[in-house]
């Protein structure tokens, strides 16, 4: 794993949640896309080297949908930058870890992405992320 590639906050309302972070940052959302396979739409910011996604669910069925309605809004996942991420899924399987993707999927800002379930990494969602190759 390289660095943490951003942090991914779960929000009710991405409008108002984006005013939040537009003062908190001094700055507005560099980014925004629907992945609608998700049923999520995001936006990005940066503060630094660092980026923060803001997840918004798009339909009741979807991941962020069920962990609003579980957990409420804040922080739902941290991504790591990984180089290879067939080979960090296969290792981390390896190691004991259970990945919810076993082959990665398409996700926000250009990444694949797979998951690792949170009862094998003390109760956070780990996402491993790899630039996609250009199509």
């Amino acid at each position: 794993m390289r660095k943490i590639e951003h942090i991914g906050i779960a929000v009710k309302d991405l409008n108002a949640s984006n005013a939040i972070f537009e003062k908190l940052f001094g700055t507005p959302a560099y980014k925004m896309e629907e992945v609608g396979s998700e049923g999520v739409r995001t936006s990005f910011f940066k503060s630094g080297p660092n980026k923060i996604e803001l997840l918004e669910a798009t339909r009741p069925d979807s991941p962020i949908a069920k962990y609003l309605e579980k957990k409420g809004e804040g922080i739902h996942h941290i991504a790591f930058e990984v180089e290879d991420i067939h080979s960090e899924i296969a290792r981390l399987k390896g190691e004991g870890f259970i990945v919810l993707n076993e082959t990665p999927k398409k996700g926000a800002d250009n990444k694949l992405v797979a998951f690792l379930h949170p009862k094998t990494s003390n109760g956070v969602l780990v996402e491993l992320c790899q630039e996609a190759p250009a199509e």
